[in-house]
């Protein structure tokens, strides 16, 4: 007969024993959660093979600049490209991305028109489309959608830098809501622009980016990229049905060489390689501005010229441009005002060292003449700005300022559109092409302008309002305003900021 050696255990063996036993068994049923997502540096169509990276989860939830998306949550884990989840979590990632780098921008008074979190609506139907709103007839905050086109489906929502352009629409409605109303076409391109400005400083939020622009560039970063180039996938899928309505590498590239023109002197549209007053298209003039100024700054730093001091050139640029437009007054020349408010803040936050640079990218734009840059921002001048500044009454008391508009050929009988009075706190002007400068033109008929386009261009959600036998409706195309009555008459609101520039496209 064989014996068994009986091996004795402990009871406090026995014990932890059971509990690894237990242990282990808990940890087959729910693993730990995961502490990466795959996500886009940006655009997925930005390169010939582009790939995702790893991100750390995003905290949507953070008390500042919270994000809401609809929906379930997937589990946070590695995802499959092309899945739903994946898309949720790219999209997550790159908002978080976004809503981090303007909180250490903005005012520490700074909260979301639309509530405590932005709400962020995935895949909201059909379309070749991007929104914000604040609500109304559409759902408030930013809408993404999806679209087949010969036989590939796009998802707005996917791209980084569609995302990050709406998300940047959400945040200057948030600095300034008077601008989502005012009827002048600087002030809308300006909500464009910086769109445009917030996917471009998203990007260049990851070391790889900044990386990647600095050497594709030799450090110039004022030259086609990555970065400048904006939207490579929703601009390739428009552009098959409407090949001149986008640029020919992307929806919009920041790297152009518009010069400012008086936009009541454009046609409301044009296609991609020119300049029209339709807001998508005046916003390319201070974009390019912008990333010229972001380029000088950084060449600023000196050398090596460094992936970390790029990293701090966009927070610079980032500090001046809200500083500039917090305090700029909003009046129908709206870009110069910006402009000259720009050098403002150089001068109060940095003790005018990127002065030059200011000037200089701002000045070769047309956005500011000559005259204006050499005598229309000076130490005399900011200081009467700041008391002008130190007495502008405070911003709720000068948000709703309506005035009436000639509407007899609108098919309407009196038409009321917002239109600020507000006085320029600097004396300057943009560049005239032919030399001198532009006198900048009325409320009266800068609003005019803005409505004759919007009328133009179908934009307008007219419903029952207006004579039927003389109003013109075009009732086919996407609106992007509404007629509102009033007692004597109707009032033109904002429905939404849309993402492309053509009509019966996505049109502001």
């Amino acid at each position: 007969m064989s014996t068994r050696q009986v091996r004795s255990v402990s009871p406090k063996k026995a014990v932890a024993s059971k509990k690894s036993a237990a242990s282990k068994k808990a940890s087959k049923k729910k693993p730990p959660p995961a502490k990466v997502v795959m996500a886009w540096e940006d655009d997925p169509a930005s390169t010939v093979a582009a790939t995702p990276i790893q991100r750390p989860v995003p905290n949507l939830g953070n008390a500042r600049l919270g994000i809401k998306i609809d929906g379930p949550q997937p589990p946070p884990k590695i995802y499959a490209r092309g899945t739903e989840q994946f898309r949720f979590w790219a999209a997550a990632e790159a908002l978080r991305r976004a809503a981090d780098f303007w909180a250490g921008i903005v005012p520490a008074s700074f909260a979301w028109q639309v509530g405590a979190r932005l709400p962020v609506h995935l895949d909201a139907g059909v379309d070749l489309n991007a929104f914000y709103s604040r609500g109304g007839s559409e759902e408030p905050g930013l809408s993404f959608f999806h679209e087949s086109v010969n036989g590939v489906t796009y998802f707005s929502g996917e791209s980084p830098e569609v995302t990050c352009h709406e998300l940047g629409h959400a945040v200057l409605d948030a600095l300034r809501p008077e601008l989502f109303d005012v009827a002048f076409v600087e002030a809308a391109a300006l909500h464009e622009s910086v769109g445009d400005i917030s996917a471009i400083l998203t990007v260049l939020q990851l070391p790889s980016m900044r990386m990647d622009v600095i050497a594709s560039t030799a450090g110039k970063i004022y030259r086609n990229s990555r970065v400048s180039r904006l939207a490579e996938q929703l601009g390739f899928a428009i552009r098959q049905n409407h090949p001149d309505s986008v640029d020919s590498d992307s929806l919009r590239n920041a790297v152009n060489s518009f010069f400012y023109r008086d936009p009541q002197t454009l046609p409301p549209r044009a296609p991609a390689s020119a300049l029209s007053s339709e807001p998508h298209s005046f916003s390319r003039v201070f974009t390019g501005a912008f990333l010229e100024m972001l380029a000088g700054i950084f060449l600023a730093q000196g050398n090596p010229g460094s992936e970390q001091q790029l990293l701090e050139s966009t927070k610079i640029a980032a500090q001046l441009l809200v500083g500039g437009i917090a305090e700029a007054p909003v009046v129908p020349a709206y870009y110069s005002q910006v402009a000259a408010h720009l050098l403002n803040v150089d001068a109060t936050q940095f003790n005018k060292k990127y002065r030059d640079v200011i000037k200089g990218a701002f000045v070769r734009r047309g956005i500011l003449s000559l005259d204006a840059a050499s005598s229309g921002v000076t130490e005399a001048t900011i200081a009467s700005a700041s008391k002008s500044l130190a007495a502008t009454a405070p911003r709720t008391e000068r948000r709703e300022q309506h005035m009436a508009v000639p509407a007899q050929r609108f098919g309407l009988k009196t038409l009321y559109v917002m239109a600020p009075g507000n006085t320029p706190h600097f004396s300057v002007a943009a560049a005239s092409p032919t030399g001198g400068e532009v006198d900048p033109p009325s409320r009266e008929v800068a609003a005019q302008a803005f409505v004759t386009d919007l009328f133009s261009r179908g934009r307008i959600d007219m419903g029952q309002h207006g004579d039927t036998e003389t109003r013109v409706a075009q009732p086919d195309l996407r609106k992007t305003h509404e007629l509102v009555a009033v007692d004597d008459g109707v009032r033109l609101e904002r429905i939404k900021f849309e993402c492309g520039f053509d009509a019966g496209l996505c049109t502001a």
